[in-house]
């Protein structure tokens, strides 16, 4: 009967963690959700049967906020829901394993602690896939977390970590018929406290009145299939759609044109973009008017000649090599081309980490690459001069990452250009959650953002992570607005992820101290 009680117990924990995620309308039961599985940790004995129950939950969080994956890749979309979802588990066994030893005031900082270590690896190494880091569940309810300008989404989950495991002490006093009105009232203050000094943040943004500029942008979703657009009989034909539709809005305020990620789909040499036959139109356009600047997404490569010039670099038949690149251009008439290469690039589908190199074979009969693409080792800004907006040309999956950035800004970027190509998963939840959390990066950095998306959504986003604009999935359309500029740095921009690395020095520390207290146990017993 109580192996039927975890069951349910665990199934309810991964419902609720689906339900609060975004675009869901439900995101309190985030407070609660973890709840139904600190039950379980207190009250099952065997570190096996735990674990199953605890994979049942995240799985079935994995898979019910992420299964759009599916329409780009099938088996890869199982593969990488899997994967998460066992690695997901492990601060789990930890502060399990924690718990039934040394009780549980310090299983629940170990549970806070190694969570946290968990992120923060999850964002940095060669699999990162931090699109569930738990402070992301935020990001529809930008007013609720106007605090993350100084914490980044680390700062939401501590507060979603505690508040489950002060609402589950809460519940067991009252079931137990132990005092709980001091429990009730740091619950309250736990949850209630973030949310006031959101309030207070908000309201003194909103006195803060930036002077209407006198330029403007133009933001261009040209709505093309993504699955037939890198096929050279179409470019000619996408080309000119982007130009009708970004001149026919241009005007002598006009500084900036941004279009989606590979808007420019013809792989080319980066030395040789100007010489390509399908891209003169579009330094035609430019000549017409000298004042505006074009960020694209673009396809590009370096030939290294016989020289393996990195690790990412592909070997011909010939025995040549060279880079293929997912990267950004900054083009104005009579000035040098800009170009940033993509820096984080999607595990598995543009990169195969290293260790994982025997297995290239399988990536690549499943939708994946063996090779992938080269990247940029840093941000990079785009700025010309006689243009106010100094871009950060920040590609696709890069905007899910606060720190990272934070780095543009931080170079000196004043303006968040946000370029992605979402319709590989098709009108699902996808597209909708990697538009919210562009309102975290606004408000982490304090800056505007211009979204070129595709097939949409498309949007203009306030600093206070207001979304002001959108245009609808799957439609041609532009967005022409005026964008003010700011150069002062957030706490966040200046200090990045400080919340992770402390919890993760903590982490390691409190490893290294159980690991010792075991070592001196069994010493201590081998001589008797």
């Amino acid at each position: 009967m109580k192996n039927k009680y975890f069951v349910g117990f665990s199934f309810l924990s991964g419902i609720m963690l689906f339900a609060a995620w975004p675009v869901s309308p439900l995101s309190f039961l985030i407070f609660i959700a973890i709840c139904p599985l600190l039950f379980i940790a207190e009250n099952s004995t065997r570190k096996i049967n735990f674990f199953w129950y605890c994979f049942a939950a995240i799985f079935i969080w994995n898979i019910g906020s992420t299964w759009w994956i599916w329409n780009s890749t099938d088996v890869g979309s199982i593969a990488a829901i899997v994967a998460n979802s066992l690695l997901m588990c492990l601060p789990w066994l930890g502060f399990f394993s924690i718990q039934q030893k040394q009780g549980k005031r310090l299983g629940y900082f170990s549970l806070v602690a190694f969570w946290m270590l968990f992120e923060y690896i999850h964002l940095n190494w060669q699999l990162s896939w931090p699109w569930l880091t738990l402070g992301n569940v935020f990001a529809t309810h930008p007013n609720w977390v106007q605090w993350y300008e100084y914490t980044g989404v680390s700062g939401g989950t501590i507060w979603i970590l505690l508040s489950n495991i002060l609402v589950y002490e809460l519940i067991q006093a009252f079931r137990l018929g132990n005092p709980y009105k001091k429990t009730v009232s740091i619950v309250v203050l736990t949850i209630l406290t973030p949310l006031i000094i959101s309030y207070f943040i908000a309201q003194k943004l909103a006195t803060k009145t930036a002077a209407v500029p006198s330029t403007n942008l133009i933001i261009v979703q040209p709505n093309i299939d993504p699955y037939g657009k890198f096929n050279e009989n179409n470019a000619a034909a996408q080309i000119q759609l982007l130009i009708d539709l970004s001149e026919k809005q241009i005007d002598s305020s006009t500084r900036l044109i941004i279009w989606p990620e590979t808007a420019m789909s013809v792989a080319e040499l980066q030395n040789n973009i100007q010489n390509n036959i399908y891209y003169q139109p579009i330094f035609k356009l430019l000549n017409r008017h000298p004042s505006v600047t074009l960020l694209s997404g673009i396809e590009t490569y370096k030939n290294y000649q016989t020289i393996k010039a990195t690790n990412t670099a592909r070997k011909t038949p010939d025995g040549n090599y060279y880079d293929a690149f997912n990267a950004s251009v900054y083009i104005k008439s009579n000035e040098a081309l800009q170009f940033y290469n993509k820096g984080k690039l999607v595990p598995g589908v543009e990169s195969l980490p290293s260790f994982l190199n025997f297995m290239g074979p399988v990536f690549e009969k499943f939708g994946g690459t063996a090779g992938g693409y080269g990247k940029s080792d840093s941000a990079s800004v785009f700025q010309v001069k006689d243009n106010p907006y100094i871009a950060a040309p920040i590609i696709c999956y890069e905007s899910i990452y606060g720190e990272y950035v934070a780095s543009y800004v931080a170079k000196g970027a004043n303006l968040l250009c946000i370029i992605t190509n979402d319709g590989w998963w098709g009108n699902t939840p996808g597209h909708k959650q990697h538009l919210a959390y562009a309102s975290l990066r606004a408000i982490e950095t304090r800056r505007w953002v211009a979204r070129s998306a595709n097939t949409g959504v498309s949007a203009v986003i306030d600093p206070a992570g207001n979304i002001l604009e959108t245009r609808a999935w799957d439609t041609p359309a532009i967005i022409k607005y005026a964008i003010p500029t700011s150069t002062e740095l957030s706490f966040y921009v200046q200090y990045g992820d400080w919340l992770y690395k402390i919890a993760s020095i903590l982490a390691l520390l409190f490893i290294g101290w159980y690991g010792y207290s075991i070592f001196r146990v069994k010493i201590s017993r081998s001589n008797k």
